[in-house]
């Protein structure tokens, strides 16, 4: 009978992670969706939206059968009513942070905010169905790429939790870099820091979505 030793085990650890870590990174920040699907039509929007699905599902199974890890290692854990309102309360607070940098932040330093406008109007102008679909999406599937996953990883390969944090906000941010307008970076850059942090105080994966649900919910869901 065959025995890996625990360095092997380790270095077979290291590895997989790192692996695991490059492929979140590029399937969350690279707009793969976009270069495999063009138009605006509805169906090429869902199309988007499925293979975005797709990059989550790919995660999750490099988690569990490739590094043998189960799901509450990157924070999924059953919700409760806590999970529901430290949700609800970090909702609340990003919001409050986004109408700050709007009102606030925005014109000292002169911003332009009318392209988040011009695009928030654009999303506005799609179904409902597929807006709370979108929601649905970037709630979950950022949290567990930018989130859950990522955190834990660079957490696990750097030994330190400020790298983890720094990383994960920076990755996100520069995932929307092609969006609208360095005024909506400063806004992303917030909410993903604030994400972060609150993902780690509480590692509760479900709370974090929920929070990310509400929050684009209060933009695109409302009107």
């Amino acid at each position: 009978m065959t025995t890996t030793s625990p360095e092997r085990s380790s270095q077979q650890a290291t590895l997989t992670a790192l692996c695991g870590l490059a492929g979140a990174l590029a399937l969350g920040v690279l707009p793969i969706s976009t270069w495999l699907i063009h138009g605006d039509s509805i169906g090429s929007l869902l199309a988007r939206e499925a293979i975005s699905w797709c990059s989550a599902l790919a995660i999750l199974l490099w988690l569990t059968l490739v590094e043998r890890l189960p799901l509450s290692s990157i924070g999924f854990r059953r919700p409760t009513w806590k999970s529901v309102l430290w949700g609800v309360l970090a909702a609340i607070v990003l919001t409050a942070i986004l109408v700050l940098e709007f009102s606030v932040v925005a014109p000292l330093l002169h911003l332009d905010t009318a392209p988040i406008l011009a695009g928030q109007r654009a999303i506005l102008n799609t179904p409902y169905w597929y807006r709370i679909l979108l929601v649905l999406r970037a709630a979950v599937v950022e949290e567990i790429l930018f989130r859950g996953y990522l955190i834990e990883k660079v957490r696990q390969l750097s030994k330190s939790t400020a790298i983890a944090v720094v990383v994960s906000v920076a990755a996100f941010t520069y995932a929307h870099l092609s969006g609208w307008g360095p005024a909506h970076l400063i806004v992303v850059g917030a909410g993903g820091l604030v994400f972060a942090l609150f993902y780690v105080w509480r590692r509760d994966l479900p709370s974090n979505m929920l929070a990310h649900f509400l929050a684009d919910a209060a933009g695109l869901l409302t009107q």
